[in-house]
């Protein structure tokens, strides 16, 4: 890859099925614009399992979208019944497509929302499932509601891009997200708790050994905090980039 060329970066999209047998899939233009906009050559990857192997090989990096929520029993607890469930077809091509990447600890991975949440799963976390349910505060996380977080850890790729670039994150520091959840993660496995919001809420989780392997809780595609927002594509895409 030669300096000048745009890396690809593959986003999943969402699928729906609004006759039996007949699946769709769509994605917010937002997200391949976030990653045009920071340097990177947005694709939408087919939710095929047949072609994840061809995928990896094409991508320099990756963003899992938000969208609805997992299917807890294939991780072993029963779904809330709360909960809008996402298509079988998303949900299996998108933790197969994650299992893959752990062997590939170079590509550099972004999940927004629900891709974040895939991923605690995948690492063996857990999710509350309903904040409603335990969280007086879940409006605030609710329709596009723009609230603080804060970086948890002063080391790593998130805590230097909510510093500004800095080398460690102040955790005096506070950034301004759009959310729009009503799950969060609850425990995060092997990866590390990196964000939280001020009422406790998890808000971001990454994998230090790796180079790149960030959640994100919020919707760094349409959060104006630069920092928060479009600071965290550019961060991706660069990481994409210089991938070896």
């Amino acid at each position: 890859m030669t300096g000048n060329q745009r890396p690809i970066i593959g986003i999943t999209p969402d699928v729906s099925e609004p006759k039996p047998g007949s699946l769709r899939v769509e994605c917010s233009l937002a997200y391949s614009r976030a990653v045009a906009d920071a340097g990177g050559l947005p694709i939408v990857l087919p939710p095929l399992l047949d072609l994840i192997p061809e995928q990896l090989e094409m991508c320099r990096g990756f963003v899992l979208t938000g969208g609805d929520d997992p299917r807890m029993e294939m991780f072993g607890a029963p779904t809330h019944p709360r909960a809008t469930a996402m298509h079988t077809t998303r949900q299996k091509y998108e933790v197969a497509l994650l299992r893959e990447l752990e062997s590939r600890q170079a590509a550099p991975v972004l999940g927004v929302c629900l891709g974040m949440q895939l991923m605690a799963l995948c690492a063996g976390g857990k999710l509350n499932q309903h904040m409603p349910d335990d969280t007086p505060t879940s409006d605030q996380h609710a329709a596009n509601a723009r609230h603080s977080i804060r970086a948890t850890v002063n080391d790593g790729v998130l805590a230097r891009i909510l510093a500004g670039g800095k080398a460690g994150a102040d955790p005096r520091i506070s950034n301004t997200v759009v959310s729009h959840h009503r799950q969060a993660v609850s425990e995060p496995g092997r990866l590390r708790v990196a964000a939280r919001a001020e009422d406790g809420v998890i808000e971001a989780i990454d994998d230090p050994a790796r180079r790149f392997y960030i959640g994100v809780q919020w919707h760094p595609e349409r959060t104006p905090d630069p920092t928060a927002g479009a600071a965290i594509f550019r961060a991706l895409v660069e990481a994409a980039r210089s991938q070896r």
